[in-house]
């Protein structure tokens, strides 16, 4: 129980960059934190799970290009895997797909100018194993924490939305 005369201990936001902040955007740089924080415990997962799943030598995005090819089994295009993924630079994406052709997890075919890739039978068992062991390792503890499924829509929603406030931002900081 605490006196009403105690002083409440005031809390100490975690953030990056102190310098960046100012008295009004604590809040900001306290989500950036946990941006940088979750985008490479994220990376590291993904890679630590293609990894038990059998391939290893992947990168974040080239497993992420992997998944998108092989999502509802439909052929996609290029340009149409960095729309859904939001990568801007098409080389990168380019460089994950010939990984990916190379290890024989996901097939190209030319149709008069258009490349279509498609995940292969050994990509689709790839992901199915990669699927398997995150249902072991992460869905299994995401489920014990007893979370409401709408408390998790809300922080996609908000990820969502600062993704195209950053988005504004760097547009705007481009033509400074």
């Amino acid at each position: 129980m605490t006196d009403s005369k105690t002083p409440k201990k005031e809390i100490t936001p975690i953030v990056s960059s102190e310098h960046l902040t100012s008295p009004d955007s604590w809040q900001l740089s306290e989500f950036e934190y946990g941006l940088i924080i979750a985008y490479n415990a994220f990376s590291r997962w993904m890679m630590r799970c293609m990894s038990a799943a059998g391939h290893v030598d992947f990168s974040p995005l080239d497993i992420l290009v992997l998944h998108n090819v092989n999502h509802r089994k439909r052929e996609k295009r290029l340009i149409d895997i960095c729309f859904v993924l939001h990568v801007e630079d098409q080389h990168t994406v380019n460089y994950s797909l010939k990984k990916l052709v190379k290890a024989g997890l996901v097939g190209r075919e030319k149709r008069g100018k258009e490349i279509f890739y498609s995940a292969t039978e050994q990509g689709d068992e790839a992901c199915a194993q990669y699927r398997e062991i995150r249902e072991k390792c992460l869905t299994s503890s995401y489920r014990a924490m007893d979370q409401e499924s709408a408390e998790m829509s809300e922080s996609a929603a908000l990820l969502r939305l600062m993704s195209g406030i950053y988005d504004q931002a760097s547009r705007a900081a481009s033509s400074l």
